[in-house]
């Protein structure tokens, strides 16, 4: 199935904007107002604790991909951490399903802020139905190949990145640069960890260039680069915007609004014309981050076809593999999108991401470290402070919303013992260091 996939195809500036558009589609406009939720006032900081958490886990993925640069790339990890077993498919799946909750998250978002500039109350059946035709137009564009997204991801990205900033600036100086979301938060200490949970969200879509490794130009030097251009970019957009957010409301119209707090926060710091702006920004960055999830989930699930570690049926339908895991995208998509709100989807992809991204430290910790060169105590202090966040924003949610914590608890399991039936009945064979048909076929710095 190499014909899937189009080595050295995508340049280091499309991989920081498919990063870039799926973190900022996700980071500002869905989740801005559900950190402010949990963690009070001090959210923007939320946002720096988040980066930091995310860069502690970035190292693990740029080594890995520095490494052994692939288009399946996490599922790749993860097979070489712990071989073709139940673990490393089950995980590879719940990072699967946490991008394609991502782009129901970000559908949903997109709905949102295209009824508030319509001058509609966001609710009803209209905002699934146009979430879920979002998803549709993105999957037409990934159908439409490679450069397609490339180039329309890169064009989003400037638009985007850029005017959300002046947006930040211009709210800023507007408020007279103050501060108005203050008060006492109502979760404390406890809250503001919960809260990172979501900002590691709004920081994850750095595996966008991972899942993309092999068909990224120079992919040992760039795909790293990527990343971290991608999360210092994002870091300075998301205070920027957050602190205007906070200049322009008071904490409690910040959550009341948080389905579309940048819309807003618009109108009082920049009038009418900000706040159609401001919608019109929103429209661009949440279209461009589900254009980019889509890309890479498609092309993760089909790595994760050409190694056996996922069934596949393409239901009477043409094409290759990679063309059929995109329609199973969509359409799992467009379900979330149907069934839940932004709330329960965001705190579903967040317990599937942190647990992912736990067991994804400690296989390269126990297993990879030395034959990569990577520093053991920065995966353990991954691991931990991942253990943290997810143990708080657990608790949170068990108070607040325990029926989303039992779906996640029931989700994870059905998907480890859906695995281990499927594998057992199929068993792959381990063949070390594959890399599956999508990979570079070098190891970089490391030896196989």
């Amino acid at each position: 199935m190499s014909s899937d996939y189009q080595r050295n195809n995508l340049s280091l500036p499309d991989a920081v904007a498919m990063g870039t558009g799926v973190m900022i589609g996700a980071g500002i406009l869905a989740l801005t107002g559900q950190i402010a939720e949990l963690a009070g006032p001090l959210f923007p900081l939320a946002f720096v604790a988040g980066a930091v958490v995310t860069a502690f886990s970035a190292y693990t993925y740029i080594e890995m991909s520095n490494a052994w640069p692939s288009a399946g790339g996490i599922g790749m990890i993860l097979k070489k951490a712990y071989g073709p077993t139940t673990v490393a498919a089950g995980a590879a799946l719940l990072m699967a399903l946490s991008m394609v909750i991502n782009e129901s998250l970000v559908a949903r978002t997109f709905a949102t802020y295209l009824m508030r500039g319509l001058e509609m109350e966001p609710g009803g059946w209209l905002v699934p139905a146009i979430g879920v035709g979002l998803i549709v137009f993105a999957y037409l564009v990934n159908a439409s190949g490679n450069r397609s997204v490339g180039l329309l991801s890169q064009v989003m990205a400037v638009l985007k990145v850029g005017g959300i900033a002046l947006f930040g600036i211009a709210a800023l100086w507007a408020g007279g640069i103050s501060f108005e979301a203050s008060g006492d938060g109502e979760t404390g200490a406890a809250g503001f960890v919960a809260s990172l949970a979501l900002a590691i969200l709004a920081f994850k879509g750095f595996t966008t260039i991972t899942n993309s490794g092999a068909e990224i130009t120079d992919p040992h030097r760039n795909v790293g680069r990527a990343i971290v251009i991608s999360i210092a970019i994002c870091v300075v957009v998301y205070l920027l915007v957050a602190f205007a957010v906070g200049s322009s409301l008071p904490l409690d119209r910040i959550v009341a609004a948080k389905d579309y707090a940048l819309a807003e926060a618009a109108e009082p710091a920049l009038g009418r014309i900000g706040f159609y702006l401001t919608v019109a920004l929103a429209l661009v960055a949440t279209a461009s981050g589900v254009i980019a999830s889509i890309f890479a989930v498609s092309r993760m699930l089909a790595m994760l076809t050409d190694m056996k570690m996922i069934p596949h049926s393409h239901f009477g339908m043409p094409g290759t593999i990679r063309g059929h895991t995109l329609v199973y995208t969509v359409v799992i998509a467009g379900g979330l999108t149907i069934f839940f709100d932004l709330s329960r989807i965001a705190s579903l992809g967040a317990f599937f991401y942190l647990v992912m991204d736990v067991l994804i430290h400690w296989g390269v910790w126990r297993h990879l470290r030395e034959e990569i060169s990577a520093r053991g105590w920065i995966l353990l202090t991954a691991i931990g402070l991942d253990a943290v966040v997810l143990g708080a924003f657990t608790v949170m949610k068990w108070q607040s919303d325990p029926t989303i914590v039992l779906i996640a608890l029931a989700a994870m399991a059905a998907v480890f013992a859906f695995e281990h039936v499927f594998l057992k009945l199929n068993p792959p064979m381990d063949d070390g260091h594959d890399h599956g048909p999508a990979d570079t076929g070098e190891t970089g710095k490391a030896s196989p």
